[in-house]
């Protein structure tokens, strides 16, 4: 019914889009603004609608991590911060509904403008916005941390400061972007960015805290207290200065919470049946079918939900660097998804329950159709015909086994594909022209799980291909060195997008990032289409045009067979202690996400 309703929320606003950028209203000061059309909320909303207003305030929430941390600034290249921290202790001059497709409502700010063309953006901040030490927010601070982050920062922020010309202050508690190219989508990104404190640098580099010091932010919550490698504690401030913000009413509700590591995820799923900590996600269909049968699960004190969500598959999988041999030959990628018997794979590991990810988009009204490009679609592929991957125009399909463990038609697929590609059996090796065999490594992070037992599966299939795959398992630190430099052949990779994807896309496979050290363009792929298709999502002023463009991304990306994908994550599992509850009756959109677990849970009282 999601999905249904947001087709039909798009073909409408977007058919009508030209005439609301037109009007005077987006000439003028907004509590929030859209992709397309009008937000769904009115200026005077008392809160987000899938959120508890009246949830009680209290509580404390442990989370469970794998591996361990040697920083606690999530906003450099360098070092391996605990995941959540850049959610938890900074906010953005607006805020993200996880209701709507894409629509940002002010947070900050208490307005935001733009103009027809979307050419600027402006916002006004609020007066009473404060860091958590107290210190009001500043114009300076925001252009401090737009400029740090977009020079200095992680790969993530540095995409949105390459497309901003100036930053300027233009009245009191304004500032105003100034974009050097028209992007539609480009004053709801700028308005995301965290908003970090600039006297806390002012005596050194903006990568040089300790690992005993975070930086701070505005956010309900900042840290107070660590041990090495082993927890982070983050407190809730009860003076929080935007408690009583619509936006912020019913959220942000715990007065702890805690961050533990451990080794791996067996260790991890002991401690949570332990109920050392207060939940846990689970992403296989068959294990929570299975594993979640222990006594707390029977008592009630553990409670399992099951939260649905409309947005697109997203890819996950093992992603291949095509910037060196021999995976830069999507002939030997080809044979590599032939090799990979997913429904023998699925079926061990999870029973057969999760259906697999067909293409990057699947599942949603973004995703490709099956069969020859068609109309608008067609029309965006065709100019790039000579050089697009086989299958984008004409149409593509992942292979699909007999479910035996023999997989016999796609290995001799494979084979047909390698021997293509100049590679011949030896002595039962497989080697190139010049007598090299052919053997890799897949890198994995200790206690990868999933992904190292389904290589353990893969591994077996490949030897009968005559092709030696080594699995290499360093820690968290060396792993995320490993990926920025991209020093690796294969690895995992999973990527989840919105039903308004946009500027992520050219981080995720854009050509102008694939060899920027920390880039996100894991594959390494440089595609004149791709980057086109993208263009051309971003242009869109209509639904129709947005979603052609999209299929079309679409059908690169999926023919170009840059990810061997596996199954989907379709619907959020978490197991909780039973004190842990949220509003069931009012799901947001996106289902689970950092922004609905923990944002707006609670705790029950005693």
């Amino acid at each position: 019914m999601r999905l249904v309703n947001f087709a039909k929320r798009m073909m409408t606003t977007g058919a009508c889009a030209l005439l609301i950028f037109g009007g005077a209203a987006m000439a003028e000061p907004r509590h929030g603004i859209a992709m397309y059309g009008d937000p769904a909320l009115p200026p005077d909303f008392v809160s987000l609608p899938y959120v508890n207003p009246e949830a009680p305030k209290g509580g404390r929430l442990v989370s469970g991590n794998e591996g361990g941390f040697d920083s606690l600034n999530p906003y450099v290249i360098t070092g391996n911060p605990p995941w959540q921290l850049r959610f938890l202790i900074s906010e953005g001059l607006m805020y993200r509904s996880q209701d709507e497709p894409f629509t940002v409502y002010g947070l900050l700010a208490e307005s935001v403008e733009t103009p027809e063309d979307r050419s600027w953006v402006e916002f006004t901040l609020r007066a009473e916005a404060q860091f958590s030490d107290g210190s009001p927010v500043t114009v300076e601070d925001v252009i401090w941390s737009y400029e740090t982050l977009g020079t200095q920062g992680n790969a993530r922020y540095r995409g949105l400061w390459s497309q901003i010309d100036k930053i300027e202050e233009v009245g009191p508690r304004k500032v105003r972007f100034t974009f050097k190219a028209i992007d539609r989508e480009l004053p709801l990104l700028t308005g995301l960015q965290p908003i970090l404190k600039k006297a806390q640098f002012a005596d050194r580099s903006f990568t040089g805290l300790s690992l005993e010091e975070a930086p701070i932010g505005t956010a309900p919550y900042s840290v107070t207290a660590f041990e090495p490698a082993r927890s982070v504690t983050l407190t809730r401030n009860p003076d929080y200065w935007g408690k009583d913000l619509p936006i912020r009413r019913g959220t942000n509700n715990f007065d702890e919470i805690r961050i533990e590591f451990y080794g791996d995820s067996a260790v991890l799923f002991e401690g949570f049946k332990g109920q050392e900590i207060s939940y846990i996600r689970e992403f296989n269909a068959e294990k929570w079918a299975r594993d979640y049968d222990f006594p707390a699960v029977r008592s009630g004190d553990i409670v399992l939900s099951e939260v649905p969500s409309g947005r697109p598959s997203g890819i996950t999988g093992f992603v291949m660097n095509t910037r060196n041999a021999p995976f830069n030959d999507i002939r030997v990628r080809d044979a590599m998804i032939h090799a990979f018997n997913f429904e023998y794979i699925n079926e061990t590991l999870t029973g057969g329950r999760q259906p697999r990810i067909s293409s990057y988009f699947s599942g949603s009204v973004l995703g490709m159709t099956h069969g020859p490009a068609e109309g608008r679609t067609k029309e965006l592929l065709s100019p790039f015909a000579d050089q697009i991957p086989a299958g984008a125009l004409e149409g593509y399909n992942l292979p699909v086994s007999d479910g035996s463990p023999r997989n016999r038609a796609n290995i001799r697929k494979a084979i047909a594909l390698l021997e293509d590609a100049g590679w011949t059996i030896d002595n039962g090796r497989l080697v190139n022209e010049q007598g090299q065999p052919f053997r890799f490594t897949l890198l994995l992070r200790q206690g990868a799980g999933e992904f190292a037992t389904i290589a353990d599966i893969y591994v077996k299939a490949l030897e009968r291909l005559g092709i030696q795959m080594d699995i290499e398992v360093v820690d968290n630190a060396q792993y995320q060195l490993r990926i920025t430099d991209f020093d690796f052949q294969m690895t995992d990779i999973r990527r989840q997008f919105s039903l308004s994807p946009g500027n992520d896309q050219r981080l995720y496979w854009g050509g102008e990032v694939a060899n920027t050290p920390g880039s996100r363009n894991l594959m390494g792929v440089e595609s004149p289409a791709i980057d086109a298709m993208i263009d051309a999502m971003l242009a869109s002023v209509s639904s129709k045009d947005f979603y052609a463009a999209t299929r079309a991304l679409d059908r690169l990306l999926t023919a170009g067979r840059y990810v061997i994908p596996i199954h989907s994550f379709d619907v959020g599992r978490i197991a909780h202690v039973k004190e842990m509850t949220y509003d069931a009756e009012n799901v947001p959109l996106y289902g689970d996400s950092v922004y609905f677990l923990p944002e707006v849970w609670w705790m029950t009282p005693e």
